[in-house]
């Protein structure tokens, strides 16, 4: 996995030295890079010379000089350039071991990389993190990461990690806290394993890591009819349960699943904090509902105008609030439709998780001039939904005309569309 180039941006060192996709970087100051970690840190500085491989094979030697810190505008095609760390666990909630076959590739690849946690935010449970990864974690100080904790009790964790070096969770986290190496934890609620009174021990051990720990996100067990085995999921009474303990702890706080679940009003802005672990679904709804609030509305539109969102079942009630104020708008129609997934199971409710086909059966019948989607049920950078469709696909089968929102649900992109009409 080399450091190839996807792309350079426009007006950039790069574009000028006629870098393009395709080419490799082979080295900084005669260095082989890693991954992007590396590329950061050796970039800035004011003078440097890069080696080039062209897509003919040719090797070009290239001398820069730049201001400190200015970035040579490229875009790589991953973020390491190496191999990634594969996940060496079995975890006894993996979604990627609840798929079927027939999915995009990358969507079987368990990986637990470090570099990836600190580049991407992606979580890792450290169970492979080795003495030369904390060597150099600790002199670069990097950070903050984001660690898939679940529980602290050693036995447990083994038990659900099904990986014997699970257990050294708490060893690894307090070497973070020494090392003054911030991180966000995460637990993956599982009924029957780690809630109830073990959450709270999870909870103690993680309040006593001080400094270094930034949030604690709780998120529901994801169960797909394709599991094998049986897994408990959370339950109204477990979800109130949870959001209770939680209570007691500052830095921690549930997913929106777990107060819907438990039939709660989303909490405020202030029970966020910085909304750290958004990407966990930790407050998005409340973010959406916000960013709704704070733009103000036409009062009539000069022609008639049919929206139609198309939202996970998730966040019906978070559109359902924003529709109703959408629909006092004179010549505005909108309505909310939550796609139900019958390809994954009735227990897998976000966004993300939604393929083409169940999109598809819930907008073909209806009436809207766009039926909005957001952006996250699509591939990254592209067009293409989980089960390998496309967005065109969809509207070939359909028939309707699709607006995607790029930031997810951006409301401004919606009311932008809606103004146009004004």
């Amino acid at each position: 996995m080399p450091a190839v180039v996807s792309s350079v941006e426009s007006g950039s060192i790069a574009e000028e030295l006629e870098i393009t996709s395709g080419d490799i970087l082979l080295s900084i100051d005669g260095e082989k890079l890693q991954d992007m970690i590396d590329y950061q840190f050796m970039t800035k500085s004011e003078l440097l010379t890069i080696e080039i491989q062209k897509q003919d094979g040719e090797i070009e030697e290239i001398e820069i000089e730049k201001d400190f810190d200015e970035d040579l505008g490229i875009i790589f095609e991953s973020a390491v350039f190496d191999r990634v760390k594969p996940c060496l666990n079995n975890c006894i909630f993996c979604f990627v071991a609840q798929q079927p076959k027939g999915l995009r590739d990358t969507l079987y690849v368990k990986d637990d990389d470090y570099r990836l946690s600190y580049l991407q935010g992606t979580y890792i449970t450290t169970t492979n993190l080795t003495e030369k990864d904390k060597a150099r974690i600790a002199k670069m100080h990097l950070g903050p990461f984001y660690i898939s904790v679940h529980t602290t009790n050693p036995d447990l964790r083994v038990k659900m990690l099904r990986n014997p070096n699970a257990g050294k969770i708490m060893e690894n986290l307090n070497w973070f806290k020494e090392n003054e190496i911030p991180f966000h934890a995460q637990i993956v609620l599982c009924p029957g394993y780690n809630d109830g009174e073990e959450l709270k021990r999870t909870l103690e051990d993680l309040s006593g890591l001080e400094e270094a720990l930034l949030s604690v996100a709780i998120v529901p067990v994801g169960v797909t009819q394709f599991r094998d085995t049986e897994l408990k999921t959370v339950d109204s009474k477990i979800a109130e349960e949870t959001i209770q303990i939680s209570s007691s702890y500052p830095k921690v706080c549930c997913s929106d699943e777990f107060f819907l679940l438990a039939g709660k009003e989303i909490p405020t802005a202030e029970y966020y904090g910085n909304f750290s672990q958004l990407d966990d679904g930790v407050g998005s709804l409340r973010t959406l509902i916000d960013d709704f609030d704070c733009i103000e509305l036409p009062e009539k539109l000069s022609s008639p105008l049919k929206l139609a969102f198309a939202c996970s079942v998730a966040a019906k009630s978070a559109f359902e609030y924003i529709a109703a104020k959408l629909n006092k708008i004179d010549g505005l129609h909108v309505s909310v439709n939550p796609v139900k997934s019958t390809y994954w199971g009735a227990n897998i409710t976000v966004a993300g998780l939604i393929t083409s086909g169940d999109l598809i059966n819930t907008i073909k019948n209806i009436d809207a001039d766009y039926i909005i989607v957001p952006s996250i049920m699509l591939k990254p950078y592209s067009t293409l939904f989980l089960d390998g469709k496309s967005l065109e696909d969809v509207i070939k089968e359909t028939g309707k005309n699709i607006f995607v929102t790029h930031n997810n649900y951006s409301v401004c992109e919606v009311i932008d569309l809606i103004k146009k009409s004004v």
